[in-house]
């Protein structure tokens, strides 16, 4: 493996102004096998001023729509070179299973570029429309919002780093990304590969560290939008920082995502994607559906059935092409994991399979676990972001979507039924941000976002576009 011992700023590889490091632990062995660049202030402050200079600068601000596309196809390329060892770094940092790496992170960023370099081609820069009332005509003129502090986490880092950076990029902004400490490497990788590909100094520019950090980034007076993915938490201290300096702000955050199974689902067809709604990623996935409801008259029926599927999972090496599930990113995180396991057993709900971890000496790994309980327990009302599901019995289709919208979040959401019509009336009536039916896969081209304690704002589509954009009202008389 490379080393990866410096900072990426104003098109430069400089080594962190404080000397700090931080280490590099593999989720399976608990070792540390190497370590990152750890920044101070001071380094994200020339980071915010690399950005503000490449935005007004020559080979960024004043070129073409179609000069950014070119530079951003251009970056794709460079990225599709190296997509299989960007997919084994993030195996490497969070225990990502290689199969679902390779795509989400390998394939996933290349994928975000060339779409959003398409949308910069397409979107005008400006609209004339006629004035309201006649007597003249108004210039509606669409402008990079500025400098993007992109924080974003460690469980699908290189796809949520590019929701961000692609749009901010093909509007003309100027990005400072600060990686989460566990997935650092990634996005140096990343900055590595924009360098090859020619984009101009100071348009990314990567920092490191640990909150403190972000938290400077945050608040820079130099900062002019920030763009954050992680826990609502997180979300709800920067979204005070920006409402007080009257910034606009992303955020993408938690979830406790809702599978509704109509009582006409075959799970014979469907059982395999209702639990790994759930699990995908060993159940770290923000948008997971990791409340399983089930008509009562079904409950045993789906409850058997999706602990028996998730029984069956292989459970191993990220790195083996076979494995389902991988280890959780950290002791912390199987700590926090484990705590809910017992909450659930001491409120009463009735564990079906999983529950402790497996046969392995080393790794942070926790077996893919199944309760059946009610919508009023703690493993059914919070995010454990973790391998846990929770299977909730319902009455009729009313108590279902009661139940589901019984939540402080809304980010996503699945419907499971024989009658995708009757599955669209149900997802219209949940209250959340995404729904998928008899499917959890996103689409690149929609918007991606939730409601409640999920966030505010939306990624992905022409949605995630305009998000980067200012406009501008030039009026015109006859």
């Amino acid at each position: 493996m490379r080393e990866y011992d410096s900072l990426y700023v104003d098109g430069q590889w400089r080594k962190p102004s404080g000397g700090g490091t931080i280490p590099v632990v593999s989720p399976v062995t608990e070792e540390q096998f190497t370590s990152a660049p750890l920044a101070d202030r001071s380094d994200v402050d020339d980071a915010v001023a690399a950005a503000q200079r490449a935005l007004r600068s020559p080979e960024w601000g004043a070129i073409s729509p179609d000069e950014r596309a070119v530079l951003l196809e251009r970056f794709a390329d460079e990225m599709e070179k190296n997509a299989s060892e960007r997919a084994a770094l993030t195996t490497a940092q969070n225990g990502m299973p290689i199969g679902l790496a390779e795509g989400y992170e390998g394939q996933g960023p290349i994928y975000l570029l060339r779409y959003y370099a398409g949308l910069a081609r397409a979107t005008p820069l400006e609209e004339h429309r006629p004035r309201f009332g006649g007597g003249g005509t108004t210039v509606v003129r669409r402008q990079p919002v500025g400098v993007v502090a992109a924080i974003v986490p460690w469980n699908f880092p290189q796809s949520l780093t590019m929701f961000k950076v692609a749009p901010a990029l093909a509007a003309g902004c100027t990005v400072v990304l600060k990686p989460s400490p566990e997935t650092t490497l990634d996005a140096l990788e990343l900055a590595a590969t924009a360098e090859r590909a020619g984009l101009p100094a100071g348009v990314l520019n990567v920092v490191t560290g640990g909150v403190d950090i972000g938290r400077h980034l945050v608040a820079h007076p130099g900062v002019n939008k920030i763009a954050f993915t992680g826990s609502s938490a997180a979300g709800r201290e920067i979204g005070e920082v920006a409402g007080r300096l009257l910034r606009p702000v992303t955020l993408e955050l938690g979830g406790k995502s809702a599978a509704i199974v109509l009582d006409d689902a075959d799970l014979s067809d469907s059982v395999a994607g209702i639990a790994m709604a759930g699990l995908l990623n060993t159940g770290q996935t923000c948008f997971a559906s990791t409340r399983i409801l089930a008509p009562r008259s079904r409950h045993d029926e789906v409850l058997q059935a999706v602990a028996a599927f998730a029984s069956n999972l292989v459970i191993g090496d990220p790195t083996d092409p076979d494995t389902n599930v991988g280890p959780l990113v950290s002791d912390r995180q199987r700590q926090r994991v484990e705590s809910y396991i017992a909450a659930g057993r001491s409120d009463g709900a009735t564990l079906v399979t999983g529950g402790g971890r497996p046969e392995r000496d080393k790794g942070w790994f926790v077996q893919p676990t199944v309760f059946g309980t009610g919508n009023d327990t703690k493993i059914a009302r919070e995010e454990i972001f973790g391998p846990v599901l929770v299977v909730i019995p319902y009455g009729d289709e009313d108590e279902a979507v009661a139940i589901a919208n019984d939540s402080d979040y809304g980010l996503g959401g699945t419907v499971w039924t024989g009658d995708p019509e009757r599955g669209l009336d149900v997802a219209r009536r949940v209250e959340t941000g995404v729904v998928g039916i008899n499917n959890s896969m996103l689409d690149f081209g929609a918007p991606f976002g939730g409601v409640k304690s999920s966030g505010i704002g939306r990624e992905l589509g022409p949605e995630g576009l305009h998000a980067y954009f200012e406009l501008k009202s030039v009026f015109l008389l006859d």
